[in-house]
């Protein structure tokens, strides 16, 4: 431990170490900021541009955009409520619409704190629980993927405060929709209606950028004034007292961002999906309801995704296996440096696995004060009348989706997106739940035909499917979560709860 400890702060000593961190940190902060702009573009350019470099110069740029990117995502899902990259899209449930009331400089206050104290929490779990966090993700079956998607999708019933059924049938018009493309199994074009441009699937950047751009346009046309203005980023009184009052319970959504980040493919999105679900158990008291402007919304959703960067790099790192679309192109990089990622990796190639927690750390340092003191005055180049706003964000939709492929197909795609996106708001369905079935489908329906493919050949397959012990928990939780959130059993539930009321006042009165 004291080895690996010297081995990182010697990083914090190198001027040019720590330079190339923060360049990466800046370019980070405006890439993740900008619809349609992902984190993983930005590093995937860096390979090529890192090519010829030393390997710690590489990992120090690469882990600044990382780090920094993921949490830029939430200016735009907090500002104009486009999230800047697929894991900040439950920011925009509250962090939208307290822009709205005013709170603007507050939700990204507490959006850059808690995004520092998850990207520190993941780091040190990647510091100090590699190795055990990564055997439990090993033990991992494609049936529990499965149902680790069927929990998630449970629990987009819940993010939909007014509808748990309507949440769900947003969530099943998503993964109908994911499974659009070439069959994982089979290899044959399925739900592409001929189109040849479909086969690949639907592409998840010009997705949500229509849902959540294209669609929030045609939501204030169609309200009749394209007058006003942005709400301002104007400076409040945020105590820091108040911010730590949501500490311990980030803790557990850090907890549960690094091990969705730990298991292949789940990443950023299913994170704070998971997270945010949680919170609404847990949280009693919200500042307001959540969807409304809960700030615990934004702890939440901001804790979990930044706490996956840590959690998706440990499958990378000692398996070779990426947690997301950027520790894949970090993988890349360390081919193209010579280095063999694995279970061997952190004893043969230790000062790369230093530089690489501290780059993490000293991008969370950058991340602390970019947010707090640059990205308010981001906000305020977004203070401008709406009938000007509008076609430019209608613009930034249209470019962002044509920049992610090189396809104007994908501006089709912005724009059907955005109708569906418009349609679904306007009779009261979430857009968030169509976000997560994108997501996870295609993991749903690859793990769900593999796991009965295996259990056809055992003795027992119901056995087979459900007989471990993560199996069972995940079982009965998703069942638990479906049954406690179906609109009978919570209407009997409070029905019981107003009879214990009613019986404890009538009590009451008979004593006095």
């Amino acid at each position: 431990m004291s080895e690996m400890l010297q081995g990182v702060f010697a990083y914090f000593t190198d001027i040019r170490f720590i330079l190339l961190c923060f360049a990466g940190a800046l370019a980070g902060l405006f890439v993740g900021a900008i619809p349609g702009l992902s984190v993983s573009m930005a590093t995937a350019l860096l390979v090529s541009i890192t090519y010829t470099w030393v390997t710690t110069d590489a990992l120090a740029t690469i882990m600044g955009v990382y780090v920094v990117g993921v949490f830029s995502g939430a200016l735009s899902a907090i500002l104009i409520n486009i999230p800047g990259t697929p894991a900040n899209v439950v920011t925009t449930l509250d962090g939208y619409p307290l822009s709205k009331h005013g709170e603007s400089y507050r939700a990204l206050k507490y959006a850059t704190i808690y995004s520092f104290v998850g990207s520190v929490f993941g780091l040190a779990v990647l510091g100090l629980l590699a190795y055990p966090v990564t055997s439990v993700a090993l033990k991992f079956q494609p049936m529990d993927y499965f149902l680790l998607a069927i929990f998630g999708l449970a629990t987009a019933g819940v993010l939909t405060s007014k509808s748990f059924s309507k949440g769900l049938l947003s969530a099943v018009l998503g993964i109908f929709l994911s499974l659009i493309g070439l069959d994982s199994v089979v290899g044959t074009p399925r739900l592409t209606f001929g189109i040849q441009e479909l086969k690949a699937g639907i592409s998840t950047v010009p997705a949500l950028v229509g849902l959540f751009g294209f669609a929030e346009v045609l939501t204030v046309i169609s309200g009749g004034s394209v007058d006003g203005s942005v709400s301002n980023v104007t400076k409040q009184a945020v105590k820091l007292k108040d911010i730590l009052k949501e500490f311990w319970r980030s803790l557990y959504y850090c907890t549960v961002g690094t091990f969705v980040g730990a298991l292949p493919g789940a990443g950023g999105p299913v994170a704070s999906f998971l997270a945010y679900g949680e919170a609404k158990r847990i949280v009693k008291k919200p500042s307001r309801p959540f969807g409304e402007g809960a700030i615990e919304g934004v702890v939440a959703s901001e804790s979990a995704n930044n706490a996956c960067i840590g959690g998706a790099l440990i499958p990378m790192l000692t398996l070779a296996i990426p947690g997301d679309a950027v520790t894949a192109i970090i993988l890349s990089v360390f081919y193209v440096h010579g280095l063999q990622p694995g279970p061997t990796f952190l004893k043969t190639s230790a000062p790369s696995f230093y530089a690489i927690l501290a780059g993490g750390l000293i991008a969370c340092i950058f991340l602390l004060l970019l947010g707090l003191f640059i990205a308010p005055r981001i906000g305020k180049l977004l203070n401008v009348p709406k009938r000007i706003l509008l076609p430019i964000v209608a613009v930034l939709c249209v470019i962002g989706a044509f920049a992610c492929n090189n396809r104007m197909f994908d501006v089709g795609v912005v724009f059907f997106f955005g109708v569906l996106g418009f349609l679904l708001r306007k009779y009261g369905f979430s857009v968030a739940p169509v976000t997560l079935g994108l997501v996870l489908g295609r993991m749903m329906d690859s793990n769900f035909r593999r796991a009965v493919s295996l259990a056809s050949t055992a003795e027992s397959p119901i056995a087979a499917l459900f007989g471990r012990p993560i199996t069972l928990i995940l079982l009965i939780l998703t069942i638990f979560t479906i049954v406690s959130n179906t609109p009978a059993i919570k209407r009997a539930v409070a029905r019981r709860k107003q009879q214990r009321l009613a019986s404890h006042q009538s009590k009451s009165q008979k004593i006095e």
